[in-house]
């Protein structure tokens, strides 16, 4: 199943822990490296002047540090892990509300350290998206684990999004 973009759901990936630079990013790579990666599959108001048709911007990490989201950078660069929750967020977004993104990190970190929650969510974001489009089931209804149910039915309503986004601004191109 394709996006509007004509590519292949199989092929979207957020990149994993192990995956992301291991050397802190200035800004402007940030924003370039966020964006390459999820703007294939997440909708973008292409209305906009061209700073706001972007999933992240400058102005947007400014705010997110600012409200506490992310730790400010240091000496200009961010780390692996402000570039995780960056990602988190952008994906997060979608759906909901900036604190309660926050609330969903903190319930998040509480069972895991950051490393393995970003993992597990990278994985779990996926196997969503692809359940979303081939009309799969996501989600084990007979999970023992609250914090699981919840993960998955965050990232399901993100994928539900995603996928009416997409689907709409497709019809819309066709007319």
């Amino acid at each position: 199943m394709t996006n509007n973009m004509n590519v292949s759901i199989d092929e979207f990936h957020i990149p994993t822990w192990n995956e992301l630079p291991n050397i802190n990013l200035y800004l402007d790579q940030v924003v370039t490296l966020v964006n390459s990666c999820l703007s294939p599959f997440i909708f973008c108001n292409n209305e906009k002047k061209d700073d706001e048709n972007q999933i992240l911007t400058k102005t947007m990490i400014n705010n997110y540090v600012k409200n506490d989201l992310i730790e400010p950078p240091v000496k200009k660069q961010y780390s692996k892990s402000q570039i995780a929750k960056l990602f988190v967020i952008c994906v997060l977004k979608q759906v909901y509300s900036m604190q309660d993104i926050n609330n969903l990190i903190n319930i998040a970190l509480t069972d895991s350290n950051l490393q393995n929650a970003y993992d597990k969510f990278c994985k779990l974001f996926e196997e969503a998206l692809v359940c979303t489009y081939t009309r799969k089931d996501f989600i084990d209804k007979h999970s023992s684990h609250d914090s699981l149910y919840l993960l998955k039915s965050v990232l399901l309503s993100c994928s539900y999004k995603i996928y009416v986004q997409n689907v709409t601004s497709s019809g819309a191109n066709k007319q």
